[in-house]
């Protein structure tokens, strides 16, 4: 899927230079004057990063960021501004900013900034995905199955498992086939990892 750049940044002028920066290096470029138009639009499917001015009218850049980071919306912010301090800056990497730069700024690093945010999206995405998938995965099983599932993860042996959950050992074992096959799990190492991230994301 394409990446898209969204520029957030009051001044046209501004906006248009990016703009034009951006497309002659092939990005896709999105280009807003303030946060409710941002918030309006919303972000793309896609990889995306958030070229964002600290000053705006209304809601600053860097109160925007807190709210996306209190809202759990990830979207990898780089902040460009003509008013920049170091106290601003410390505030903005340690909400997470990409990049602080100030105006006027080389625009290398700019660009090289934006391939880091993209890339750092492009990897949160395939992640969300692969999670999607396991919790599809894992949603498939029956209660039973997970039962089966959580004492087999923890190295309980099939006899052991039966006697723990009150089955015959080769009911368990039929439990055991299916969790393997649904969860698409190539070997039991596999299928700890598995349980691993869901119990990470379930304690997040």
């Amino acid at each position: 899927m394409e990446p898209t750049v969204i520029v957030v940044d009051d001044d046209p002028g501004i906006r248009d230079s990016l703009e034009s920066l951006l497309r002659s290096v092939g990005l896709s470029t999105k280009t807003l004057a303030s946060v409710p138009e941002f918030v309006s639009v919303g972000r793309p499917n896609g990889p995306t990063c958030l070229v964002l001015d600290v000053r705006l009218p209304g809601q600053s850049g860097l109160d925007f960021q807190k709210e996306l980071s209190s809202a759990h919306i990830r979207i990898p912010i780089i902040f460009l501004t003509g008013h920049g301090d170091i106290p601003m800056s410390v505030q903005a990497m340690k909400e997470g900013a990409v990049e602080f730069l100030t105006k006027p700024y080389r625009e290398q690093d700019l660009l090289d900034a934006i391939r880091v945010a993209l890339a750092k999206d492009r990897a949160w995405l395939e992640s969300e995905k692969t999670m999607t998938d396991l919790r599809a995965r894992y949603q498939s099983l029956s209660t039973r199955e997970r039962e089966v599932m959580a004492l087999v993860v923890k190295g309980r042996l099939n006899k052991q498992v039966a006697a723990d959950i009150g089955l015959s050992e080769i009911t368990v074992k039929v439990h055991r086939g299916n969790v393997m096959r649904k969860m698409h799990a190539s070997s039991l190492p596999d299928l700890a990892r598995m349980a691993d991230r869901l119990s990470a994301e379930r304690d997040a």
